[in-house]
């Protein structure tokens, strides 16, 4: 039994290592590097800090999150950038949360396999969920998390230097699209080739910036990087590794059972087994289309397009080193609550 088990999370490990660290988790660090450090800190806080207008910096949040096309795991590098540049502890967990959970390939997969109804629901309820999620992560830590002198900058200064010079931006974007262009053009094709356009444009990126970047500017945006991958990236595999001993544990049986109707039980049920599971980004409309046809409910069903993608366990081990066990456990208590009130309410009033 434990042989098996131990297999289990050593396979887990094998498909995660082979399909996500090169094309998803590197670009991934890269990003979070750059906006540390190639995004002025200033502009941050003025559009994105604790004293910036929260009906506006949460918009600017959510939208933004759904061009992110990014797993549980992947956004965690990028959030944590954008929270060390100076964004306000709401916005950096709605990014945590949109970007994996309603990024607009992931919906538009839903809405091929699903239809339309599931995925205005999924949008509606991702919505709903990010700014009371931001809400509550900054009642609880906001001003906790605020410098007097960031607090002083927001609220009297303008920021006249722009938010990032356009030498830089242009870095980014070819980060961007080595992060997306290898996972979502090349869908049906063999990972070699999705590892080989990867492979062409990070190097484009590499030639890219020491063309046109100063040495100081590459050493440091590295520096940032590497601080990233040694705090996030040992998380991560140990977390998978544990999925993968708790997807050998779970009997399919027990899932046809408990995840039937719209019961606030069976979003309940639906909402753990997204807390712990592990899923890329666009695979969980599929194995939710599966769970349906199996008899499950259409809100259990909201509930794990949402909650699956959007948490996971090596997400929440990983936020909780990054940004602290209680920050951790306050979000992920929050998804729970809320992801399982929205698949009661949606799959008896709407859906």
């Amino acid at each position: 039994m434990i042989e098996r088990l131990f297999i289990a999370g050593l396979l887990a490990l094998k498909d995660y290592i082979a399909t996500h660290v090169l094309t998803c988790l590197v670009p991934a660090f890269l990003l979070a590097g750059g906006i540390v450090t190639f995004i002025r800190r200033e502009a941050i806080i003025i559009y994105l800090g604790e004293s910036a207008n929260k009906f506006k910096s949460f918009s600017l949040a959510s939208v933004s999150s759904f061009l992110l096309a990014a797993c549980s795991c992947t956004v965690i590098p990028v959030a944590t950038g954008l929270f060390y540049g100076g964004a306000g502890i709401g916005v950096a967990f709605i990014i945590l949360w949109v970007a994996p959970a309603a990024n607009i390939l992931a919906l538009t997969y839903t809405g091929t396999i699903l239809g339309s109804e599931m995925v205005i629901s999924r949008i509606v309820a991702a919505l709903l969920m990010a700014f009371i999620v931001g809400g509550v992560m900054t009642v609880v830590f906001g001003r906790k998390e605020e410098a007097p002198e960031t607090a002083a900058f927001a609220h009297g200064r303008e920021d006249t230097g722009g938010i990032i010079s356009r030498q830089d931006l242009v870095l980014l974007i070819l980060i961007v699209l080595s992060l997306l262009l290898p996972n979502y053009i090349i869908q049906k094709g063999s990972y070699l080739n999705k590892v080989l356009l990867w492979g062409a444009l990070t190097i484009v990126t590499a030639i890219y910036s020491v063309k046109v970047l100063p040495k100081e500017k590459i050493s440091a945006w590295l520096r940032e990087t590497w601080w990233f991958v040694k705090i996030i990236f040992p998380l991560l595999l140990a977390g998978v590794f544990i999925v993968g001993v708790i997807g050998a544990l779970i009997p399919e049986e027990w899932i046809k059972t408990w995840l039937g109707g719209n019961t606030m039980s069976a979003s309940f049920f639906a909402t753990l087994i997204g807390a712990i599971s592990y899923f890329a980004t666009m695979t969980e409309a599929p194995f939710v289309d599966t769970l349906m046809k199996l008899g499950m409910g259409k809100g259990p069903a909201l509930t794990l397009l949402l909650t699956g993608p959007g948490l996971s366990l090596p997400n929440w081990i990983a936020i909780a080193r990054v940004f602290g066990i209680k920050k951790a456990i306050v979000y992920v208590i929050t998804i729970i609550i809320l992801g399982t009130m929205m698949g009661w309410f949606f799959g008896n009033f709407i859906l």
